[in-house]
């Protein structure tokens, strides 16, 4: 893992040293928010001077640990998720982690997902009275009615009740999830934000070449939604609303950007749209910024990265009124939000904003700049200053 140089006023943001052991089912080269985000802030603890260790189920077959100053990697067992193959779910190993972290103690347990692995860390957390911070990532209980199995929304909610009350705090990356939770039962509940790396994705990024490979010239109004193609993203909305949209100019495109268990249907459904599947690193911020507006349907995310990356390459969005699009939109100036689940008003604003470029592409302008505070050295500061007042606070209690 490349580590930048420290600077002075990094390091002064660090009260103490701390050693993190961090759980995770999924972290980069994998590709999805909660990975990148695991593996920005990972990264920026570094920076900060601390000293990690990651845990993580084995990724494939030739995976190997890393090893580095300040940084290691422990690999655990785990077993494909079911339509999610190219993930792992860790199994329990918590003998293993109490052996480890009774030999190597840390001062914190960061634990990320709340799988069997992630329960393992949080059981031997407590046994060995180290303190244990979770993270709130995945509306799994929100999934249910996408998959024909709404029964389970409130057992899964109590189990999510269970295991976040296990840990010293809960963390949200939005005030309004955070209120949620604390409405559900979860006792402490803090929050530390996402951000978004505005050097990679950004207008400089747009391709005329990559446009013209869609179809699309100067004035063809290209559509864009990133993510994983599952069925709990509500991409049938998209789809209602860039038909609105081209009913209107027909020679608009759909791009969309990712995997998932309903790409090969989607495609198949939908073979006039351009499906690009899974990109990353410059190749995906080329997409993003190449697009002119993005429309963000689902209604079942904690955050919704694709959000400011969109916003910083330049893109106004177009999303429900809820996670990173109330926290960074504003409509009429950067985008365009709908209440919670009105269909109807998503499509309209959709349309408003893909037929009116003289409304749009001031927005564009405008999308840049409205997250140019979100910043991950800032947001990792606030991680540690929360594992600083945990440990310190374990400390206390422990001395008493």
């Amino acid at each position: 893992m490349e580590q930048t140089p420290l600077s002075l006023e990094q390091f002064s943001q660090a009260k103490r040293q701390l050693r993190v052991a961090v759980v995770t089912e999924t972290y980069p080269p994998e590709i999805n928010g909660v990975a990148m985000t695991t593996g920005r802030l990972v990264a920026g603890m570094l920076d900060l001077g601390h000293i990690i260790t990651l845990v993580r189920p084995r990724q494939g077959a030739d995976d190997a640990p890393a090893r580095e100053p300040r940084f290691e990697e422990v690999l655990a067992r785990g077993i494909p998720i079911p339509k999610y193959s190219h993930l792992k779910m860790g199994l329990p190993a918590q003998n293993v982690l109490r052996k480890l972290w009774a030999t190597r103690r840390p001062d914190v347990v960061q634990i990320v997902t709340e799988g069997p692995l992630g329960w393992s860390a949080l059981a031997a957390a407590r046994k060995l009275r180290i303190p244990a911070i979770t993270e709130f990532h995945t509306n799994f209980h929100s999934y249910s009615r996408y998959y024909g199995v709404g029964w389970l929304k409130q057992p899964v909610e109590a189990y999510l009740r269970r295991f976040h009350n296990k840990g010293e705090v809960c963390l949200a990356p939005t005030r309004a999830l955070a209120d949620t939770l604390a409405c559900t039962g979860v006792r402490r509940v803090d929050v530390v934000a996402r951000g978004v790396d505005t050097q990679l994705f950004s207008p400089t990024r747009r391709s005329d070449a990559l446009r013209a490979a869609w179809g699309a010239g100067p004035d063809t109004l290209v559509v864009a939604v990133v993510g994983r193609v599952a069925p709990e993203k509500n991409l049938a909305l998209a789809i209602r609303a860039f038909d609105a949209i081209a009913a209107r100019r027909p020679d608009a495109r759909l791009l969309f950007v990712g995997d998932g268990p309903a790409q090969a249907a989607m495609a198949a459904a939908h073979p006039a749209h351009i499906h690009a599947g899974m990109r990353s690193g410059v190749d995906l911020a080329a997409h993003y910024a190449s697009a002119d507006l993005f429309l963000f349907p689902s209604l079942t995310e904690t955050f919704g990265n694709v959000t400011t990356e969109a916003l910083a390459s330049g893109l106004p969005v177009v999303g429900f009124d809820y996670a990173a699009a109330a926290e960074r939109v504003v409509s009429g100036e950067n985008g365009w939000l709908a209440a919670v689940d009105d269909a109807p008003a998503f499509i309209d604003a959709a349309v408003r904003l893909g037929c009116d470029d003289a409304l749009r592409q001031p927005m564009a302008a405008r999308a840049r700049h409205s997250v140019r505070d979100a910043d991950w050295m800032a947001v990792v500061a606030r991680l540690a200053g929360i594992m600083e007042t945990v440990v310190s606070q374990h400390e206390v209690r422990a001395s008493l």
